[in-house]
């Protein structure tokens, strides 16, 4: 396997009305528990969470997206990038804003992002990348998620969108 490289710099990211547009994802899997007789007695939804050298507290993948993709391609990036995962994408979460303490620059003086989220169904776990990563249930995520803005994309949207079936698909959105 080729040596993933993140794309650095900030020339190329995309910005909208003073906002940085991010890109990310809630990467999902199904766990089978098996019941005291051997069987499979049900599934658990764990999700991938990383962990970041900036502070405490678990983080979803998300990162800038560039001029040269599209936010889908940006979100898939970023979840090899910085979780080591591939997959597909099942669902459109939502937008997320949020005010960044480090990242402001001259296109975002303030340094406000909007984060486009995404449910990631995932289908291969790569054997090395940067970050650290660990598989959740939701109520753990939950309680380990860094920041507001991603514990509301994953109990509102990402949970609520689980919860009904998972009935919309990228395509419907």
């Amino acid at each position: 396997m080729a040596e993933l490289v993140a794309r650095t710099g900030r020339h190329h990211q995309r910005y909208e009305a003073g906002f940085r547009l991010i890109a990310g994802c809630i990467p999902f899997k199904y766990r089978n528990l098996c019941g005291s007789n051997g069987d499979t007695s049900e599934q658990v939804v764990e999700v991938l969470m990383i962990t970041s050298a900036s502070g405490p507290g678990l983080l979803f993948p998300k990162g800038g997206w560039e001029n040269d993709e599209t936010v889908e391609e940006a979100v898939l990036r970023e979840a090899i990038e910085e979780a080591g995962v591939r997959g597909d994408l099942l669902h459109f979460l939502g937008y997320y804003k949020f005010k960044s303490k480090t990242l402001q620059d001259e296109f975002s003086p303030e340094g406000l992002c909007k984060a486009a989220m995404y449910a990631l169904l995932v289908k291969e776990e790569l054997q090395s990348w940067p970050e650290q990563s660990t598989w959740l249930t939701i109520p753990e995520a939950i309680d380990c998620c860094r920041h507001p803005w991603m514990r509301e994309a994953l109990e509102e949207g990402f949970s609520k969108w689980h919860a009904d079936g998972m009935i919309s698909t990228i395509k419907d959105d």
